[in-house]
């Protein structure tokens, strides 16, 4: 199969998933949030998105308080898209996997002094006062991830959800096509 075939399938779940979940089960009619949020489920379908952020000698960082100092080092664009990562990140972990963002907070790194849900608030908000020229994520969608962190991050346990319901309801995992 080719990646672009398996990639737009991927990428027609989640859409579909995510309007799903948030229109219908949270009554939450915003295209342009649920594209983003669909389009980040792609996107961190490879960990190689998801842990992303490199430090200046190369150095993958997997914690976010790693990412948060790495950032302080970074301006525009740059600066930017690291808040906007973290926020991803966070994002990712608390609504999907929640199980392993307590983990990784737990297992004694310096993410243990941390609260996933006010770091991921926080760093969509930054990266919404960042001005650029080109923006990937509009940053009026940046500023309604960090007021509605907590609803993204129950709707994402709720697509979770939906997708092992279609799991279940089809004898097997999802395969992209």
């Amino acid at each position: 199969m080719q990646p672009n075939r398996r990639s737009e399938s991927a990428r027609r779940f989640f859409a579909g998933v995510t309007e799903f979940v948030f229109q219908t089960r949270l009554g939450v009619a915003d295209p342009p949030l649920t594209d983003y949020l669909s389009e980040m489920l792609v996107r961190f379908l490879r960990s190689e998105n998801v842990y992303a952020v490199r430090d200046i000698r190369g150095s993958r960082l997997t914690q976010v308080a790693d990412m948060l100092e790495e950032a302080r080092h970074r301006q525009g664009p740059a600066k930017r898209q690291l808040h906007r990562h973290i926020g991803d990140f966070t994002l990712f972990w608390t609504g999907l996997f929640p199980e392993m963002a307590d983990r990784m907070q737990q297992a004694g790194g310096k993410d243990r002094l941390l609260d996933y849900c006010d770091q991921g608030k926080r760093n969509y908000l930054i990266a919404s006062t960042i001005e650029v020229e080109k923006e990937q994520a509009p940053s009026e969608v940046l500023q309604r991830l960090s007021d509605c962190f907590d609803l993204c991050t129950y709707g994402l346990g709720e697509v979770r959800k939906a997708w092992e319901e279609e799991e279940g309801g089809n004898g097997g995992p999802i395969i992209f096509e």
